[in-house]
């Protein structure tokens, strides 16, 4: 690879992961194919099962059932997440670079999101 090349590539690299965001908060599945993460700012869609668009990269989500995971539904639920993505200006995330969940407790000690826990009464 001459050196030129290499450069180039360099700062195509920096550019793209300049442009994901970190988002931290409740990963959540609510039913098959329905997924969003709810942080500080609000609900961004991920996938929906009433064929909207479905973020890239979703096979970057682990089995979070491995780790502190609470069930609502069969096997759906939610997690505490932190997520590298990019989004979009209709609150949705369209590329999911990475995902690591963390103890319920981070989620659950946040105040900005305490009102997803509260969301459905």
């Amino acid at each position: 690879m001459t050196r030129l090349t290499a450069h180039v590539l360099v700062i195509l690299l920096a550019s793209a992961a300049a442009q994901a965001e970190q988002r931290c908060g409740w990963l959540d599945n609510t039913a098959a194919r329905t997924w969003s993460l709810n942080d500080a700012d609000g609900g961004w869609s991920i996938m929906d099962n009433t064929g909207g668009p479905t973020a890239k990269g979703m096979d970057e989500i682990p089995d979070m059932t491995r780790g502190e995971y609470v069930y609502t539904n069969a096997g759906h639920g939610y997690a505490c997440a932190c997520m590298n993505v990019d989004t979009d200006d209709e609150g949705a995330i369209t590329r999911i670079h990475s995902v690591r969940q963390l103890a319920l407790s981070r989620c659950r000690s946040d105040r900005a999101i305490g009102w997803f826990l509260h969301k459905d009464e």
